[in-house]
């Protein structure tokens, strides 16, 4: 191996070997070379940038229905130590996102495609289980570990350089960071169901929102290619777990 290499791959290790720790909420260990307080000044950053360039919508009772099933499922998730704030952004798109300091943002799009609260309840539980799991942190660490190895083997490749970053990078990507983030999906999922399960609200609507976003999806990425699951994959996933609690 080159030196360049070798250096990148030792660093890696390095972190590596200190940078573990255990998650019991996920039952598995995750590696953080950041803390999520470190992430809150740019999730502060990217929501104050949302709210000015994107439009949101005025609806008193749509932002008080987000409002509301949001706050019982961060009550249930036990996040209440935290200042949580929503918006309802005007998108077509049925969509929604999280931020680690507790940020949420719902489209017009998602609400008029939910048919009840509890389905509702099933995407915000599945952006605050993003929150619990610390995916932010470890998807951040994950990039960075992976930018390190990849720097290293572009220095090493002299005049294939370029080709070999092309070639690495889009290995990486299919081979270690986007089926991670699969996982952080299914894993989402899975705990968005405790928490609006523990809510009041039903566990099996989880299901008929996946259904109802498959039939309105227009095209589809191959799983392998994709940073998220194929629709069958998580509506197999959550049968699977909701049967197992006896919450079919």
């Amino acid at each position: 191996m080159k030196r360049p290499l070798i250096l990148a791959l030792s660093a890696v290790a390095a972190v590596s070997a200190t940078s573990c720790a255990y998650n019991e909420t996920l039952g598995r260990n995750q590696f953080l070379i950041v803390d999520d307080s470190a992430l809150t000044q740019q999730s502060e950053a990217a929501w104050a940038e949302a709210l000015r360039s994107q439009p949101t919508s005025s609806d008193a009772a749509a932002n008080a229905r987000v409002r509301r099933v949001g706050g019982r499922i961060v009550q249930a998730a036990g996040l209440t130590d935290r200042s949580w704030d929503y918006a309802v952004f005007v998108s077509q798109s049925p969509n929604a996102f999280v931020l680690p300091s507790g940020k949420i943002g719902v489209t017009t799009g998602l609400l008029n495609l939910v048919r009840n609260d509890d389905q509702l309840a099933a995407v915000l539980g599945h952006e605050v289980g993003h929150v619990v799991a610390r995916h932010a942190a470890e998807r951040y660490s994950s990039s960075a570990a992976t930018s390190l190895v990849l720097s290293g083997v572009q220095s090493a490749a002299g005049d294939y350089a370029q080709a070999a970053g092309a070639i690495g990078g889009l290995g990486a990507q299919l081979g270690v960071l986007l089926p991670f983030s699969r996982r952080h999906e299914l894993e989402a999922d899975r705990l968005g169901v405790d928490y609006l399960q523990r809510a009041g609200y039903r566990p099996t609507e989880a299901i008929a929102l996946w259904r109802l976003m498959a039939e309105q999806r227009q095209g589809s990425t191959p799983e392998f290619a994709s940073t998220h699951p194929s629709d069958a994959s998580r509506i197999a996933a959550l049968q699977e777990y909701i049967a197992s609690q006896g919450w079919a």
